[in-house]
């Protein structure tokens, strides 16, 4: 793995073979904390992105927090303009909202992934981000 000038703070970890099917590209997860609220640090190669996904959960749970670390990527709600994320930016997610997040094509991309704890929280993975869409944002 090289990451040419990518230094960052937490681990790296294993290659997230558990989820590959909803990215495109390698990304990689490293659990930081297990309990009431998990953490993981989710490191994307350049050009790597999840597909478009939904957050579920009842009675406000299910809510994700985006805390970018290292690198350069991007955010994007459906039906809203991509969000350039940098190291300090921090972005909260609703359940429900449709969204995707990744690497920019030039750059390595890190960011802590939080998830509100509670009853019925779950994943709706969806379609891939295309290429084409991913093509269109600004370099």
């Amino acid at each position: 793995m090289s990451q040419n000038n990518f230094e960052q703070i937490f681990a790296t970890g294993e290659t997230n073979d558990e989820l590959a099917e909803y990215f495109i590209g390698q990304s990689y997860r490293a659990p930081l904390v297990d309990g009431t609220v998990p953490v993981a640090n989710i490191t994307f190669e350049p050009g790597c992105r999840n597909n478009w996904h939904i957050h579920h959960g009842d009675n406000g749970a299910g809510d994700q927090i985006l805390l970018c670390t290292a690198g350069s990527g991007w955010y994007q709600a459906e039906g809203e303009e991509a969000v350039s994320l940098e190291p300090g930016s921090a972005i909260s997610i609703p359940a429900g909202l449709k969204h995707w997040h990744g690497a920019k094509a030039d750059s390595w991309f890190s960011h802590l992934a939080f998830i509100t704890p509670g009853e019925g929280v779950r994943n709706e993975w969806l379609e891939p981000v295309t290429d084409e869409e991913y093509g269109q944002l600004p370099s």
